[in-house]
């Protein structure tokens, strides 16, 4: 279907080419498909960008031909169709006017226009716990996702965080399975563990909160507070192993041994977290020449040294071992 507009301008822009086109949008009605689903089609028809901008209802909609909806402002130079309430469809071609953008424009403002009230109905009824699910949910769509971040008061491209919570914090959250997702701009201190999402625009929230989901399973009591940004490549590998993998490593099968020695994981996380023995042994409140015995213990389990090198290799046998337990 991409660019199938400009084909049938090539031809002629005649009564049975006018027809199909009105024919492509009012199927869209009668099917009465969602208003991403509007705006990709449109854009795909025109071989070009297209959009939908609705104010009142949080919507800014736009995609490129062949490309996922976003949101965007209405581009300078697009050809624009007002419809009542502020509500304008666009298309932005370069260079010259396709003989049919005039027939595309109206039948897509009468499409949008019939959609927008079949979909502007459920939202408002929700409250705050239900929209930010919503707006975290990986399987609406971008309209869907703009409207309820508006009704929150949070404009699309207003910059956003999410964070992954296992106590209470501050912010519009709701609780999903056991772990509490916040949005937000800021990152509080707070009690309990916390993974950290990225600063993103607003409508790719799903995003933020599937990266701090994944910093959230870093997290230990020692570092209760982990930011994805900060993860490197330790994100990526929480996405590619699983337990079995991570549980069949040398150095974690050497941990879970030493797991077995009361405090010693603890230990082991506070030489990470410190980098320096005494500093470890003030933390837990130990002499630090017990710490020196205890270190000599784990490094004949583990079989290898705990200076700098091996506090890295270390750090990364506990990390793993934590996304193995999560």
């Amino acid at each position: 279907m991409r660019g199938l507009l400009l084909r049938l301008s090539g031809l002629d822009a005649d009564a049975e080419s006018a027809v199909r086109v009105i024919g492509f949008f009012d199927r869209l009605i009668t099917e009465r498909a969602g208003l991403d689903a509007l705006v990709r089609s449109t854009s795909e028809l025109a071989g070009c960008p297209a959009g939908l901008s609705a104010p009142g209802q949080g919507l800014a909609l736009r995609a490129d031909a062949g490309g996922a909806v976003t949101a965007g402002p209405v581009p300078a130079g697009a050809a624009v169709r007002a419809l009542e309430g502020g509500v304008q469809v666009w298309v932005a071609r370069e260079g010259m006017p396709a003989p049919l953008d005039d027939m595309l424009l109206e039948r897509f403002a009468i499409a949008a226009a019939v959609l927008l009230e079949h979909s502007s109905v459920p939202l408002p009824e929700l409250g705050d716990p239900a929209l930010v699910e919503l707006v975290l949910s990986e399987s609406v769509g971008t309209a869907e996702r703009s409207r309820a971040l508006h009704l929150l008061g949070i404009a699309a491209t207003a910059p956003l965080r999410v964070l992954a919570a296992t106590g209470e914090v501050p912010g519009r959250s709701v609780l999903l399975g056991n772990v509490r997702a916040v949005l937000s701009t800021e990152v509080p201190d707070v009690d309990g563990r916390l993974g950290v999402g990225p600063l993103l625009p607003a409508i790719e929230a799903a995003r933020s909160w599937q990266a701090a989901r994944t910093a959230l399973r870093y997290t230990s009591d020692s570092e209760p507070v982990v930011w994805w940004e900060r993860l490197g490549g330790l994100a990526l590998l929480a996405e590619q192993l699983d337990s079995a993998d991570i549980a069949a490593l040398p150095d974690v099968r050497a941990l879970d041994r030493l797991a077995a020695e009361p405090g010693m994981i603890t230990m082991l996380d506070a030489l990470c977290a410190t980098g320096s023995v005494r500093k470890a042994a003030a933390v837990l409140h130990r002499h630090h020449s017990t710490m020196t015995v205890r270190l000599a213990r784990a490094e004949s389990v583990l079989g290898f040294e705990l200076d700098s090198a091996g506090r890295f290799r270390l750090h990364l046998a506990l990390m793993l071992r934590r996304l193995r337990d999560d």
